[in-house]
């Protein structure tokens, strides 16, 4: 036993350890451990305590290859993704973390290892094996296997995203195997396999979630809670719907036509994982908000090759959900009894561990009717603090895209405030300062930094109006007014007086807001409508309008609107369950130059998503309202968060 010492890495010296030849219990718990050095050899070790330690990767263990019992909880850095590792790399392990992990890990080695090498098979013999000629150079070797490699950890996928770090982590060593013994490829490797963790196997002889409890003990009770899976009893394709009006070039009639095609969604998974209390009869709690969390892009825990996260993240009634959108798993849930969640935001902090090395972490920002924003480490499954921001609820909260630890809150007591919320230590302890209050004249209901200059310009929709405020920090002043307010146009004139309860970029310029004018969402021009020269505060500026979008003409408020701009898409929702898109790309060339005309004519949305027909205990819900739709950013699902308590994801088909 060698626990509670404050050992670190370099205490464990090879020299020593690999003279003890028959020892097979060690406890190694309590210490200050970040990783087993490699050499260790402990031959005969059978049974190996590693809790309360710091450690972030755990491929070194398979020099103990006639390990049985491991337990390493209380290591926050450890995923479900080193749970897997494990149990493929040390064949004769069967306790892990004081469970019997005998099936799983039986299923890991096996099913999992020979889905994924049928998959790698088959993407080689599809996408590379003609492109290798018959007397090939190793230049060209190198080529190839360099494009294989990263073209197979991209798309080889299996299982629930929660262990895609584990399947892209397998997926290359498959690969790699593949090339060498199969094509005589050698890969001179000498790197650590990249590591990645993604959840159970779809295929499984158990569901994915409970193989994932098998093993998952380390993540919060609450993540078990009821979720109803509700299926469509039909399944319609649905069709787009292409924009009626002037006569197009065929050029651009094609590549129209390609892009309606081409946004063809099947409803996936339907989930009711926010009631209260649980209950499975609770369809009247309102979800709010969804953000999609980024991908980490630095260290092992992330791979870079993979442009966009599956993960999602939604609120509503006393409770926060992350959700694995391919597989409908909820991975994680977070509850506070007296809370009611609004708006949730991520953002990721380069935080310091053990030596003084620094990690990036994925942290999550959720706040609601309490006015206070709790600080999520989710990797961690730990809320490790609050801010106390606002004595009355708070509307929307959004991160700062070029300051990580920037948080804006906006509250219904008629105040935007500006936070610092510090980098949490080892030990969790942060500081959070204030550091500017932006007043507005309504309450604040969407906010959105201008994308050119985020440090500069904040826009909000407010229950009165669209206004704009000046943020940046070296003006001095704490507390500012507005620098400017949008005039647009209504019924017969311009008014600057209407609920905004929709706002968004669609790329650097044009911004998308929808009022409280029934069936009409703008597209205006940010730099065309601010002017940034003239003096003073509370200026009224007129909007320049480069479009309107046909929508809905309900009057029902605060169905909200989002963008995809890496797509050019705008996505809302109606008071039917509809999702409306709109595929933007032809436009915004003409919109991007100085002289581009307001278009005359509405634009009709590409395709409107229709909602399927549920039952729910045999009847179908009543009225549904979407309260908002997020899409990824690279448009592979759409999240649909609505007024009776169901989460429905569909998937671009």
């Amino acid at each position: 036993s060698l626990s509670k010492l404050q050992l670190k890495t370099g205490d464990l010296d090879p020299r020593l350890f690999s003279r003890l030849r028959h020892l097979q219990k060690l406890d190694l718990s309590d210490n200050l451990l970040d990783k087993f050095p490699n050499s260790l050899t402990l031959p005969d070790l059978r049974v190996l305590n590693c809790n309360n330690n710091k450690l972030e990767d755990v491929t070194a263990l398979k020099q103990f290859p006639l390990l049985e019992e491991l337990t390493y909880e209380n290591n926050v850095y450890l995923t479900l993704n080193d749970d897997y590792k494990v149990m493929f790399l040390l064949q004769n392990l069967r306790r892990l973390n004081g469970k019997d992990i005998t099936k799983l890990a039986n299923h890991v080695r096996r099913v999992n290892s020979r889905k994924l090498t049928s998959k790698v098979t088959a993407h080689w013999e599809k996408f590379f094996r003609d492109q290798l000629p018959e007397k090939y150079t190793a230049e060209q070797v190198k080529s190839i296997k360099e494009k294989f490699l990263k073209s197979v950890q991209t798309n080889v996928v299996y299982g629930p995203s929660s262990l895609s770090e584990f399947t892209r982590w397998r997926v290359k060593m498959i690969a790699e195997e593949f090339l060498a013994c199969s094509l005589g490829l050698e890969l001179n490797s000498d790197t650590e396999p990249e590591e990645k963790t993604d959840e159970n196997e779809e295929e499984s002889t158990e569901s994915p979630r409970e193989a994932a409890e098998d093993v998952a003990q380390n993540l919060t009770t609450s993540q078990h809670a009821s979720q109803v899976t509700v299926t469509p009893s039909k399944r319609k394709r649905n069709h787009s719907k292409s924009s009626s009006g002037n006569k197009k070039s065929k050029t651009q009639a094609d590549t129209e036509e390609e892009a309606a095609e081409d946004v063809s969604a099947e409803p996936l998974h339907f989930l009711q994982c926010h009631s209260k209390g649980n209950s499975r009869e609770d369809f009247k709690t309102q979800l709010w908000s969804c953000v999609f969390e980024p991908v980490l892009d630095s260290g092992a825990r992330k791979d870079p090759i993979v442009s966009s996260s599956r993960t999602v993240a939604t609120c509503g009634g006393e409770s926060v959900c992350l959700i694995d959108c391919e597989t409908g798993t909820v991975l994680k849930k977070y509850k506070v009894a007296t809370e009611e969640f609004f708006s949730v935001a991520w953002t990721t902090l380069t935080m310091v561990i053990s030596d003084s090395r620094r990690k990036a972490h994925n942290i999550l920002a959720a706040a609601g009717r309490r006015g206070i924003v709790k600080l999520i480490h989710v990797a961690a499954d730990f809320c490790y603090g609050e801010i106390k921001a606002h004595k009355k609820p708070i509307a929307t909260v959004c991160f700062s895209p070029t300051q990580e630890t920037h948080l804006f809150t906006a509250s219904y007591d008629k105040r935007i405030a500006l936070w610092d919320i510090g980098i949490p230590d080892s030990d969790y302890n942060f500081k959070a300062s204030q550091l500017l209050v932006l007043e507005t004249v309504s309450i604040p209901l969407r906010v959105a930094l201008v994308p050119t200059c985020p440090e500069q310009y904040l826009l909000a929709g407010c229950e009165g109006g669209c206004f704009a405020w000046n943020i940046k920090l070296d003006k001095g002043q704490k507390s500012r007014p507005f620098e400017a307010i949008f005039q647009f146009p209504d019924e017969e004139s311009v008014t600057t007086s209407h609920r905004v309860d929709g706002l968004a970029f669609l790329n650097d310029d044009v911004v998308v807001s929808k009022s409280s004018k029934p069936g009409c969402i703008y597209l205006w021009s940010w730099s065309r409508s601010f002017d940034a020269k003239g003096k003073g505060c509370q200026r009224t500026m007129s909007a320049v309008i480069l479009a309107e979008l046909e929508w809905s003409t309900t009057d029902m408020s605060y169905l909200t609107l989002s963008t995809c701009p890496a797509k050019e898409y705008v996505f809302c929702g109606d008071e039917k369950g509809s999702v409306w898109m709109y595929n933007l790309s032809s436009y915004t060339t003409a919109w991007g130059s100085a002289k581009g005309k307001r278009l005359e004519r509405r634009i009709c949305p590409t395709q409107i998503l229709k909602w399927p027909e549920l039952r729910v205990n045999g009847e179908q819900p009543s009225e549904i309202l979407v309260n908002n739709v997020v899409a990824d950013p690279a448009f592979t699902y759409l999240v649909v968060l609505t007024s009776v308590n169901i989460t429905a994801i569909w998937k671009k088909s």
